[in-house]
């Protein structure tokens, strides 16, 4: 008797579980969070500052929320690049540079271009206005430049001196990290900054000595190096078109509200929220510069700028720091 109580109860059991896979069979897939509009990740390229302050306005004003999101926009920073996040899955959306971009494609990444924030590259140099102005490229020659060996703004440098015909050996280039000092005591020249972040604490700071600056903008020596752009991975941009059209709409909703000047007094709370480190004086002007490198050319805001793309992705083929052309203008999503 025991034993066909037990076939009984297997032959449920067996039962059950036939009805059961038949089910999972024909159920439709349940949609992921991502598919929802719902818990979306958002990595910056660096800390929170007024160089984000599009992304981080999008959040605090409500555009995401407006369109139905919830985004968690997250500092950046070397341990936490965005394109590594994209691809490992813990991010759907990031910032990165050209550069970065071009050398992850050049490594079989498949990603998408979806903005460019920056329209004019806010890696440029800064020199105090009582040495030799730098007018033409052959002005460099003799010069200690700094340099981040291994940055872009070194790539960018060697093109610049290729251009003119300049000799590595006919300037003074010397590694720079985020010590100011040897650009305060002159022992560099020419020092790498990004113009609207950097470049606006050194000018105040050399301004209290009574020295004045210049910069240097290889943008106006015809070297186009594409800084700051939103990406994806295309199998989000592929699976899940209508959430990356509702990101992209509210983001550059939050863009554009953060560069009206109507809107500064908000915009610098919101980034004040979570950069305590600078002063609201110092962030004010800032955010004017930001303001022209993001509206340069009164091109809409996010525009992608395709020739832009391609210099940079010769530059980089040139200085070998990618092995083959990627073709990168089929990553572009143009505006």
């Amino acid at each position: 008797m025991k034993n066909k109580r037990n076939n009984k109860r297997i032959n449920f059991l067996l039962i059950s579980l036939c009805f059961l896979l038949c089910a999972l069979s024909v159920a439709p897939p349940v949609l992921s969070a991502q598919a929802k509009g719902q818990d979306l990740r958002y990595r910056l390229k660096w800390l929170f500052n007024i160089g984000a302050a599009g992304d981080i306005y999008a959040d605090k004003a409500g555009y995401f929320a407006r369109q139905g999101l919830r985004v968690t926009v997250r500092e950046g920073g070397p341990e936490r690049n965005a394109i590594n996040e994209l691809e490992l899955g813990r991010a759907e959306f990031g910032v990165a540079s050209a550069d970065q971009v071009i050398r992850a494609l050049d490594k079989g990444a498949h990603l998408v271009v979806l903005a460019q924030i920056f329209q004019v590259n806010p890696m440029q140099w800064i020199y105090r206005a009582d040495q030799p102005e730098i007018r033409r490229l052959n002005d460099l020659r003799g010069r200690k430049i700094g340099i981040t060996f291994g940055g872009n703004d070194e790539t960018i440098m060697r093109t610049l001196l290729t251009k003119a015909g300049i000799r590595e050996k006919e300037v003074e280039l010397r590694g720079v990290r985020f010590d100011f000092t040897p650009f305060y005591r002159r022992k560099v020249e020419i020092w790498p900054v990004y113009r609207n972040t950097q470049g606006v604490i050194l000018t105040d700071k050399l301004a209290k000595e009574g020295e004045q600056v210049r910069f240097f903008n290889p943008a106006a020596f015809g070297v186009n190096f594409v800084a700051n752009s939103v990406v994806a991975s295309e199998k989000m941009t592929k699976e899940h078109p209508q959430v990356v059209k509702k990101f992209l709409t509210a983001l550059l909703q939050g863009w554009e509200a953060a560069m009206n000047p109507a809107e500064e007094a908000k915009v610098l709370a919101a980034v004040q929220e979570l950069d305590k480190s600078t002063d609201e004086l110092t962030m004010k002007k800032q955010l004017a510069s930001t303001r022209e490198l993001v509206l340069a050319d009164a091109k809409k805001i996010g525009a992608v700028d395709v020739p832009a793309w391609q210099q940079t992705e010769a530059i980089m083929l040139q200085a070998g720091r990618i092995k083959r052309s990627v073709q990168v203008e089929k990553y572009l999503r143009k505006r």
